[in-house]
């Protein structure tokens, strides 16, 4: 769940132009990178080249925009750079949001407590870089809220690629290095005292490595012997 870098500061007036009274119980948060040249996926970029990093950024966005839709939940979309209107977020779909802070952890403070004190019982925060995620994941994520306090979906890189709330864990994002494979069990540590439901683990896409047995994505690159 990489994001680039945001320090948005928003009035009061943005503030209740971006207010939405809940729908449902449930809440989603995607936060995803403004798809710009050159600022998707370079750790991707490196191997197969800005332009096809950005198509690959672009389908997993379209991936998880489709799979967000099949869930019953109220859905926003956190922008990191800023709200665009006219994009695969259908303002039908996906309500509009821009992340708040200085680092991931900080982002996704913002970002649980804003839905948690607007009323959602159950947040979930997924990732946008993973074609193996589902509808199915996200459901049985919003399940294990009734009897668990956090649930969880493990990277194999040893982040996360899900993580729902129903109060807020202030501790978890604080003090952790966002991006490296300490993320998750440093996660767990703060939670030792509350009950954690981990669900299936499962590959996101950040190098090649990790696209490269996917054949819907062999088209936005060459393989060359």
């Amino acid at each position: 769940m990489g994001i680039l870098s945001n320090n948005n500061t928003n009035s009061d007036q943005d503030l209740v132009a971006n207010f939405h009274f809940p729908t449902s119980q449930k809440a989603i948060i995607i936060f995803t990178r403004n798809p710009e040249l050159g600022k998707c996926k370079t750790r991707l970029a490196k191997t197969i080249g800005d332009e096809a990093a950005l198509d690959v950024y672009k389908h997993l966005l379209e991936h998880t925009a489709n799979v967000a839709q099949k869930v019953k939940a109220d859905r926003y979309v956190f922008y990191s750079e800023e709200i665009n209107t006219s994009d695969l977020w259908s303002e039908d779909t996906f309500n509009r949001k821009l992340q708040i802070g200085n680092d991931l952890g900080e982002r996704m403070y913002h970002a649980f407590l804003d839905l948690l004190q607007s009323g959602y019982k159950k947040v979930i925060i997924i990732g946008s870089d993973l074609l193996d995620l589902n509808e199915n994941l996200i459901e049985d994520g919003f399940n294990q809220l009734e009897t668990n306090d956090v649930v969880i979906g493990p990277a194999q890189d040893g982040g996360y690629y899900l993580l729902g709330l129903k109060e807020m864990k202030e501790a978890i994002f604080k003090n952790k290095n966002w991006g490296t494979e300490t993320v998750r069990q440093d996660t767990l540590n703060d939670l030792q005292n509350s009950n954690v439901h981990l669900l299936e683990s499962l590959n996101d896409i950040d190098t090649f490595e990790d696209m490269k047995h996917y054949d819907q994505l062999k088209k936005y690159y060459k393989i060359h012997d």
